[in-house]
């Protein structure tokens, strides 16, 4: 590992590949979407899935999984009223009931420090199933 940061509040570390990867998908658009995880034995936080920029919002919510946390931001582009077209960055802390309750803690937890390191986060939702995530939340908090 080159160079982590490190999330004060939890002693958490935030894998370079995170940092990286986000900035890939902010400024030259080769992702859609990006899946973090939590690695509990090395208290690392990095990348579990990366969506190319021909996937969609559906394989984003396919790739998060029923039992376990995540956090996952998402590239949304859409064309306003005024036919302009604008790209907002979605910020997803995802916490299904069925995920352990010391899970949930440690994202919670954890949220904060990610969110800093990813400079650029437009809009953020909490889901804790994927009616609170849906494509519909995502257009209209876009506007």
């Amino acid at each position: 590992m080159a160079m982590a940061f490190k999330m004060a509040t939890t002693g958490m570390w935030v894998a370079d590949e995170c940092k990286n990867s986000f900035m890939e998908m902010k400024w030259k658009k080769v992702h859609r979407f990006i899946v973090f995880k939590i690695d509990e034995g090395s208290r690392l936080v990095t990348v579990d899935k990366v969506g190319g920029p021909g996937e969609g919002y559906d394989e984003l919510a396919a790739s998060l999984p029923k039992d376990d946390c995540r956090y996952a931001v998402f590239d949304f582009d859409f064309v306003t009223v005024d036919n302009c077209r604008k790209s907002k960055i979605f910020f997803i802390a995802w916490s299904p009931t069925a995920s352990r309750i010391r899970a949930k803690i440690l994202y919670a937890t954890s949220k904060a420090g990610l969110r800093r390191v990813l400079d650029g986060i437009h809009c953020e939702l909490q889901a804790t199933d994927p009616t609170e995530m849906g494509f519909d939340i995502i257009q209209d908090r876009a506007k």
